[in-house]
């Protein structure tokens, strides 16, 4: 009876290490956690900004995103260019009796729905408001993914991107506004455009990606409670601001 229980447990034993040895291997299987592991794996580092998590049944599968167009990806490029922009702007202000306090950055590179709007303390090397803020609508083309184009041209109603100067104000279609001067060859036209900075209540508060917001003949248009905001600096200031528009 024993020897015939003993036989048993082998047969059995050999039985399943047959069936695991053969039993093809699994190629990169998707990584998963459990809902309640779900914080400690972020904290620890398994989860990062550009990885999605997907959900099937009760587990969270773990997608990495490596497309350039996710937002994640891109507010990140853009805090990075900012800076960048921000150190180049010192010298080109200096050299051309600028303000080189405070200057004001649009990228482009944002989508409408996002702040993409930066009042850059340089003194500080910090932002000091953000805000939202339209852009032309010959730049948006469809199934272009927020890439917009640009154009300098007359009659094109596109964004030109380049540094402006910011002149005097005046009381125009759209209520308070503040003339632009392009000093770059990709919007030299701008006066000739009657590009001017100016507000308008169709441009929100608040964000509104993935939606985008209202567009514009090529002006960049803000809400009207940041365009008080900006005029505290552009009226205080004893030498012209300039507004940088960059993608």
């Amino acid at each position: 009876m024993r020897t015939a229980l003993m036989f048993i447990i082998v047969f059995l034993f050999v039985c399943e290490f047959q069936t695991a040895s053969s039993a093809p291997l699994q190629q990169n299987p998707p990584l998963k956690i459990s809902d309640s592991n779900l914080v400690k794996a972020s904290i620890s580092g398994i989860i990062k900004d550009s990885i999605n998590t997907t959900r099937k049944d009760s587990t969270i599968y773990i997608v990495r995103d490596t497309s350039y167009n996710h937002i994640d990806t891109k507010l990140r490029a853009a805090a990075f260019r900012l800076k960048q922009k921000a150190a180049m702007a010192r010298d080109y202000l200096t050299a051309n009796g600028l303000n080189t306090d405070i200057c004001f950055m649009v990228d482009m590179s944002i989508p409408s729905g996002k702040k993409r709007f930066f009042v850059y303390n340089l003194s500080k090397d910090s932002v000091e408001f953000t805000a939202m803020v339209s852009h032309g609508s010959g730049s948006w083309k469809p199934n272009c993914d927020d890439q917009l184009v640009f154009s300098n041209l007359p009659n094109s109603n596109a964004t030109s991107v380049g540094r402006y100067k910011i002149g005097n104000s005046y009381w125009g279609t759209y209520g308070l506004s503040y003339k632009l001067f392009g000093l770059d060859s990709t919007n030299n036209n701008a006066f000739e455009r009657a590009i001017v900075l100016h507000s308008d209540s169709y441009v929100p508060e608040k964000e509104t990606y993935p939606y985008h917001i209202y567009e514009s003949a090529g002006c960049p248009i803000v809400s009207p409670s940041f365009l008080t905001v900006l005029g505290k600096f552009v009226n205080t200031t004893k030498k012209p601001m300039m507004l940088w528009v960059y993608n």
